[in-house]
């Protein structure tokens, strides 16, 4: 049993986290962590397979003693076995790095935030779904750039 446990920590997992607009990363990692709808998951090699909602927060991959976070908002997660080989599959409504959010982004974020809330008290407007997908992802950056602005990542 010792020897199929260490023989699965010296295999990788295939990450891809996809938006609609680009390929955001693949690549192989020891382990990653994903927030999904009913809370928190870790994939290790060798998870089972599973397919689950994704909700906003941070996904965070372990490479080689580093870790690499990346702000996302919704979208679906696929975990499955391909030839031997654990594959996760995040196809996100949005994504990025956290070294992509600058303090610029993160002010702009903060002020499309506040401005979105005011328009959404106004109640003549109908999309409310476009403006709280757009606070949502303003409201995921600021959270995530804050809170791994003290804490060592991989660029």
């Amino acid at each position: 049993m010792r020897r199929d446990f260490a023989k699965s920590m010296s295999k990788q997992i295939k990450l891809k986290i996809i938006t609609p607009e680009r390929l955001v990363l693949e690549e192989l990692v020891d382990q990653v962590s994903l927030p999904t709808t009913k809370g928190e998951i870790t994939v290790l090699p060798s998870h089972v397979p599973l397919i689950t909602s994704l909700a906003s927060g941070d996904v965070v991959a372990f490479i080689n003693g580093e870790h690499v976070p990346m702000a996302v908002v919704g979208g679906f997660i696929e975990v499955k076995e391909e030839d031997g080989q654990t594959t996760v599959a995040v196809l996100a409504d949005f994504a990025e790095h956290v070294a992509e959010l600058s303090d610029e982004k993160i002010t702009e974020a903060k002020a499309n935030a506040e401005k979105l809330r005011k328009q959404m008290e106004n109640k003549e407007h109908v999309d409310f779904e476009h403006f709280e997908t757009e606070l949502e992802r303003s409201l995921t950056r600021i959270k995530i750039a804050d809170k791994w602005r003290t804490k060592k990542y991989r660029k």
